[in-house]
């Protein structure tokens, strides 16, 4: 599997599924139902977003992603 694995392919797939997060609606629910699939779309979508972001590589068939969590600077 490994050999037929590809990292950046994985990672796209990670940006596709972040978008697809950001356009979902809500279901016509009300109340705690609706707040808790709005807390949880929230949540995809960071996960999905922070793995779209990685850089990430295999070494001797392990996958290893790297995701800057660094709060960005305005110096540039």
């Amino acid at each position: 599997m490994a050999e037929e694995f590809d990292v950046d392919q994985m990672i796209s797939r990670f940006s596709e599924r972040a978008e697809a997060v950001k356009r979902r609606g809500v279901p016509p629910v009300e109340g705690p139902e609706r707040k808790r699939l709005m807390d949880q779309a929230r949540v995809d979508f960071q996960d999905f977003a922070m793995l779209a972001d990685a850089k990430g590589d295999m070494e001797d068939g392990v996958l290893h992603l790297r995701i800057d969590l660094r709060p960005q600077t305005s110096n540039g």
